[in-house]
Parts: C-alpha cells; sequence; structure tokens
C-alpha cells in the first residue's frame, strides 16, 4: 500500500472512527433513550455492553480493514479467498455496503432538520415561543416536502464534496478541523446548560443506577445503542482501519475511541437534560427530545437562542463527520473495482443515496400513509428503509466477531494486534462468545413478534447460527 492510501498520521484513525461515531446517535439517540429508560440504569448496560461488545468487535472490524488494505467489499472477498473460506464471508462486506448507503439516505433527511433549527434559532425566531408554536413548528417542518429537499440536498452534497477532495485533503483534512471544533461547541454548550439549567437533577438523572428501573426491552435497547454507536457493520471502520498505519495499536485506539465516544454522549446528555429540567420539562419525551422539548427549553432561557443557534451547528457538524464516514465504503468500491476517479464515484454514491432519500422526506408527508410499505408490513417507507438497516448492522457485526475470531488465524490476529497473550485470550474469548451471543439478541429483537412467526424465526436463526459455527470450527481444525 503507498503512503497516499494511509493516514499521514497514527492519530488520524481515531480521529476519523470518533468522527464516525459520533453523530446523531449521541446527541439525539442517546438522550431520548436514556430518557425514555430511566436514566442511569440505561446508561450502566450501555456502558457494560461497549467493554464487552462494542471495544472487541471495533478491533475486530479495524483488524479484518487493515489486514485487507482494501474496500469493505473487496477487502472480504480477498481475505475469504487467501483464508480458503467459503465465499459467502463476503456478504459481510456487502451488508455494511448496503447498509451505510441506506442509513446516509435518511441520516441526510433528519440532518437537514438540524439546518432548519439553526437557522429558526439563530433568526430569533423561537424566541419566547410557547410549547404549542414550537410543536406546531417542527409538525410544518415534516409537512414540508420542498423544505425538507432543500436541506437533504445541501447537506448530502457538502458531505459528498468533503469525501470527493480526497483521503487527506478531503477526509482528513476536513475531520483535523471539525472534530476538536465540535468538542470546543460541545464544552461550551454543556457550560451553558450547567449555569442555567438543573445541574444536579441531571447528573442525579443519569448516574442513579436502579436497574430495577429498566424494563427487558430497555436493557436491549441499551445493548443495541451500544453497538450502533461506535458505527459497527456499516463498512465504516473497516474502510477507515484500511488506511490505518500498521505501528497503530489497535487495542489502545479502539479503547480511545469508545472513551471519547461515551464521553461526549454523557456530555450531550449532561447539557440536554440539565436545560430539560431547568425549564420544568420531561426527560422522556422520545424522537422529539432534540427537536422540540429542546427548543422549548432554549426559548425560554436567557441568551437561548444563540446558545440553541450554537447547539444545533454541533449537531450539523457531528452528523457530517458521520455522513462522511458513510460515504466512503462504497465510493471505495467503486474506485478499485472499477477505477473510476474518486470524484466520479463520489459523485455516482451521493446521486443515488440522495433518490433513495427522497422516500424518506415523502415518508412524513405525502407517503405517511396508504402507500405499499403500509399495506405489506404496517409501516411507513422511512421504518422499513430504517427496519432493513436494523437488521443488516447487528448481523453484519455478528459475522464480523466470527470471522474475526474463529477464521483469521492466531498468527496474523496476533501480528495485527501486536498484544499480550493475556489480553489476546480475552479478546478472543469476548469475540468468539460473548459478543456474538449479546449482538444475536439485538439482532432477534428486529424479528417481529408475530403470534405464529416469532418461535419459528428464532428458532431458524439459532440452527443456521449453530450450523455455521460448527462448520467453521470443523474447517479450522481440519
Amino acid at each position: 500500500m503507498t503512503s497516499s492510501k494511509v493516514w499521514t498520521h497514527k492519530g488520524t484513525f481515531l480521529l476519523a472512527a470518533v468522527g464516525s461515531a459520533v453523530g446523531l446517535g449521541n446527541l439525539w439517540r442517546f438522550p431520548y433513550l436514556t430518557g425514555e429508560n430511566g436514566g442511569g440504569a440505561f446508561i450502566l448496560v450501555y456502558a457494560l455492553t461497549i467493554a464487552m461488545v462494542g471495544i472487541p468487535i471495533l478491533i475486530a472490524e479495524t483488524l479484518i480493514g487493515r489486514n485487507s488494505r482494501r474496500s469493505p467489499i473487496m477487502g472480504m472477498a480477498h481475505l475469504a479467498r487467501t483464508h480458503k473460506a467459503s465465499g459467502a464471508w463476503r456478504a459481510i462486506g456487502w451488508m455494511g455496503a448496503a447498509a451505510a448507503f441506506i442509513i446516509l439516505s435518511f441520516y441526510s433527511v433528519i440532518a437537514g432538520w438540524a439546518v432548519h433549527y439553526t437557522g429558526l434559532m439563530f433568526s430569533g425566531a423561537l424566541a419566547g415561543a410557547d410549547t404549542a408554536t414550537i410543536s406546531g413548528s417542527f409538525d410544518s417542518l415534516l409537512a414540508s416536502p420542498g423544505l425538507l429537499l432543500t436541506y437533504h440536498t445541501v447537506f448530502i452534497l457538502v458531505s459528498g464534496l468533503i469525501v470527493g477532495m480526497g483521503i487527506h485533503k478531503g477526509i482528513e483534512g476536513g475531520l483535523r478541523f471539525m472534530m476538536p471544533a465540535l468538542f470546543l461547541i460541545l464544552v461550551i454548550v454543556l457550560g451553558y446548560g450547567l449555569l442555567v439549567g438543573d445541574a444536579a437533577a441531571a447528573f442525579s438523572f443519569l448516574f442513579t443506577f436502579n436497574l430495577a428501573d429498566l424494563s427487558l426491552e430497555g436493557w436491549l435497547q441499551a445493548m443495541g445503542q451500544s453497538f450502533f454507536t461506535l458505527s459497527l457493520g456499516m463498512g465504516a471502520i473497516m474502510a477507515y482501519g484500511a488506511y490505518m498505519s500498521s505501528e497503530a495499536s489497535l487495542t489502545r485506539t479502539a479503547f480511545w475511541i469508545a472513551a471519547v465516544d461515551t464521553l461526549i454522549a454523557l456530555m450531550a446528555g449532561l447539557a440536554i437534560f440539565a436545560l430539560v429540567f431547568g425549564s420544568g420539562l420531561e426527560a422522556g419525551q422520545g424522537p422529539g427530545l432534540m427537536f422540540v422539548t429542546l427548543p422549548i427549553a432554549f426559548a425560554g432561557l436567557p441568551g437561548g437562542s444563540i446558545l440553541g443557534g450554537i447547539f444545533f451547528v454541533l449537531v450539523i457538524g457531528a452528523a457530517l463527520t458521520s455522513a462522511i464516514s458513510l460515504i466512503e465504503p462504497i465510493a471505495a468500491w467503486l474506485v478499485e473495482r472499477f477505477a473510476m476517479g474518486r470524484p466520479a464515484a463520489v459523485a455516482l454514491m451521493v446521486v443515488l443515496c440522495w433518490a433513495l432519500g427522497v422516500v424518506t422526506v415523502f415518508s412524513f408527508n405525502s407517503w405517511s400513509e396508504g402507500t405499499i410499505t403500509h399495506e405489506l408490513f404496517g409501516k411507513s417507507p422511512f421504518d422499513v428503509l430504517e427496519f432493513i438497516t436494523n437488521i443488516l448492522m447487528p448481523l453484519g457485526g455478528l459475522l464480523i466477531a466470527l470471522f474475526a475470531g474463529w477464521i483469521l488465524s492466531r498468527e496474523e490476529v496476533l501480528r495485527e494486534m501486536n498484544t499480550s497473550a493475556g489480553w489476546f485470550g480475552l479478546w478472543q474469548f469476548l469475540v468468539r462468545f460473548v459478543a456474538p451471543t449479546a449482538v444475536a439478541f439485538v439482532f432477534l429483537r428486529t424479528i417481529p413478534q408475530v403470534e405464529g412467526y416469532w418461535i419459528p424465526a428464532v428458532g431458524a436463526v439459532l440452527i443456521i447460527g449453530g450450523f455455521t459455527l460448527a462448520r467453521t470450527v470443523a474447517a479450522r481444525r481440519s
């Protein structure tokens, strides 16, 4: 691999992976799930799963990317071939690419909401507004396909422009500026939230650990969030890992990524809940926490319009760093497979993704009911797209763990990890047994629990999984 295909600094992979991990999942999904599931108990399960599942799979996915030095699709084909493993393992690359493509299509639309609210905040349009006005503003945004399409177009074009400029000038250069700037903005928003909000209530809510408050569904959501927050199973980490220096420590980097990602999620949670509680509002507001509850809080606070605008700039920036990572896996594959120029590959990816994003735009208004997806699945087109990714990501993570744990040889894993035998043994145990089991539960949660289908579906997955694992072990021993 030439120097043009490796990050110019060992720490850049850390910036890139953190940029991929830190996004709407930290600033939007994590706070509202925490609010819905009792606070501290949710965070405790989330942190434990990060340690026992997220970090082992993060190391595995990075290791696979660095070992292949190719895009996820081409890399998995290469590794399956060189290890004389079943060609079916190539599905890992394809599933990751498909997940990244679908996620970017609707992620871009949701990021557009933050663009809209940045303008509303800085203009003072919501200053002093009451709950009904702010709720109505959000409803009006969702009912306007023209506005949603405009924001979607602008956001995805900016994301594509950065990736199209190349690994060093585009992705690396952009991340070196954006990540420190985003952290600084988050510190400002957190300081403001703790100063004018109810800091004591926020700390109590987030750091009082009572597992009895957490339902089984809450456990599963905490496990799922810990998996999704690290961008696992969508090809981004594998693609970035392909550019990682051979001298960089996989283990140390993975721990730093998980630590920084969790720290940012907790800082965002503290800032948001301090503001929410300080305004006398409820934490369990679901997905509307950021786009309804938080603007209500900003509307009634001194300097709220300015700080609210700054907060939504943070949301846009975080979404942008994640979007960059979602473009890279498929763009890199188009360059490798079809010898396309990078700008052309990125343009093709962005145009197709933009077109699929139109489906999400209309899912909130014109296609909110009466479509074929409602008739077949009882879901909107957007809900179906999200459901597909909720299958592809954990399934991809499960297969990544099995491939790294059972197919790659002990020698090459030790060479890549460059670590002690003790840590290697623990990692191998986690990635072979603990992580696949936990991810399987997250995966099974996505199967519709419809009477007559739930038990056969679970049985089929367990039988297929057991058969695959048995064949893999037998192949390794022979």
